[in-house]
């Protein structure tokens, strides 16, 4: 059982799709690498077809925890607030909302798909229209018709089904594939919107095959037991 999606295992995704709009929504994600959550949130305005580039604006949430007396930073396993040493009983959770945005560039078939569909649509604002609940399903119903169901976590084992994340994931593992330098990466990193290197090496899942690959090719090059 396969690890993550080939490049050929995304097209016949594609290809499954049956209507204009999914077959655009699979193509983002299989052509970007982009969070599903950031296809979704894509306007007409975001591309720029002159360019041939796309703007993603990203926005991650996350929730801060404060000591109500003195409003120090605690962490979850404060039993006794840093700052002014009284036991936590109660904290104080507020949403930090962070905004990212990174110009990727695109490329022609997909820019070319993008604009005809605008056109066909009569888009205006949100390009896709639809819940992330929806875009999940257009991914599933895909994989049912192609027999691309599942797939295993090389590092636990475990079987999942094919959800957009596996884009991204296979993304990742082609682009490291054709360039691995540390500069690849560095540009992997930009194009993801990591805010840190780490981010995006935890990405690279290594697969049984690629394994033995490397095994046998290191013993080949020391030519000997």
């Amino acid at each position: 059982m396969k690890a993550y999606l080939e490049p050929t295992d995304l097209k016949r995704l594609e290809e499954a799709a049956t209507c204009l709009r999914d077959r655009l929504l699979i193509r983002v994600l299989r052509k970007l690498g982009c969070r599903v959550s950031e296809a979704l949130a894509l306007r007409v305005e975001d591309i720029d077809f002159t360019a041939g580039t796309l703007t993603i604006l990203h926005l991650k949430s996350r929730i801060r925890s404060n000591c109500p007396r003195c409003g120090a930073r605690l962490g979850k396993k404060h039993k006794f607030c840093p700052g002014c040493g009284s036991k936590v009983d109660k904290v104080a959770n507020r949403e930090e909302i962070h905004h990212r945005m990174r110009t990727l560039p695109i490329d022609s078939d997909t820019l070319e798909m993008a604009a005809d569909f605008i056109r066909r649509d009569k888009t205006r604002g949100l390009i896709f229209r639809i819940s992330r609940h929806r875009a999940w399903q257009v991914v599933r119903d895909c994989a049912a018709r192609t027999g691309l169901t599942s797939l295993i976590n090389p590092e636990t084992g475990k079987i999942h089904g094919i959800s957009p994340h596996c884009f991204r994931n296979a993304f990742v593992v082609h682009a490291m594939k054709s360039n691995g330098s540390a500069d690849g990466i560095r540009m992997l990193q930009v194009h993801l919107g990591h805010a840190s290197f780490n981010s995006t090496a935890r990405y690279r899942k290594v697969a049984g095959e690629e394994l033995k690959q490397w095994y046998d090719h290191l013993w080949e090059e020391k030519n000997g037991d």
